[in-house]
């Protein structure tokens, strides 16, 4: 039986669309199996009294250049959201929604908003902005906004990330192998060498 990798992320992070478009490599390397977690960050930093890199100057200024050197040794395209930072609510229920949905739309809509937000540079605090990303992809913009007064799907948003809190998480991406947690894009290396074991 293959192991599990659970990844936890939010559209928000930089460094979760970094792990986002290397982790599915690791699994397929390992014979991993992901097990998605969409979570809201604002949530566990309120919960755990962390911060975004981005109120901090320095580490602001220096994360910019760490995560174009990820992005190069992924090989994968990035740029800095001009809009950043934004507020993710409405994106991650949307998250939950399409996951409850089902496999497919689930993955073409994390797709299109990693790549909207992290490739293209979208204000995607805008509502009719990410309607034309949905539009793009093929999905419904209206369906997409039932999703969001769902309270079914709020409700599962929170769940997921109390349950987050409670299972050690402090910030994004952070995954779960066998129980033992690992957080942030360059412990990808540490989840690997789990996963092959």
């Amino acid at each position: 039986m293959s192991k599990q990798v659970e990844f936890f992320f939010d559209f928000g992070s930089p460094y979760s669309y970094l792990a986002y478009k290397e982790l599915p490599r690791v699994a397929a390397r390992t014979g991993a199996t992901i097990v998605w977690r969409p979570m809201l960050l604002g949530g566990v930093f309120k919960a755990t009294g962390n911060h975004s890199p981005a109120e901090i100057p320095a580490k602001s200024e220096w994360s910019n250049s760490d995560t174009a050197r990820w992005a190069q040794r992924y090989d994968v395209p990035f740029r800095q959201n001009p809009f950043f930072p934004i507020n993710t609510l409405a994106l991650m229920r949307g998250a939950i929604g399409y996951q409850r949905k089902g496999e497919a739309d689930f993955h073409r809509y994390v797709d299109a908003v990693f790549s909207a937000m992290w490739e293209q540079g979208k204000n995607l605090n805008d509502p009719n902005e990410i309607g034309k990303v949905l539009v793009g992809t093929g999905l419904d913009p209206r369906e997409a906004m039932a999703m969001l007064d769902d309270p079914e799907v709020k409700g599962e948003l929170k769940r997921v990330t109390e349950a987050a809190v409670a299972r050690g998480i402090f910030g994004a991406p952070s995954f779960i192998v066998d129980g033992e947690l690992f957080w942030g894009n360059d412990r990808l290396l540490f989840v690997e060498e789990m996963l092959a074991t």
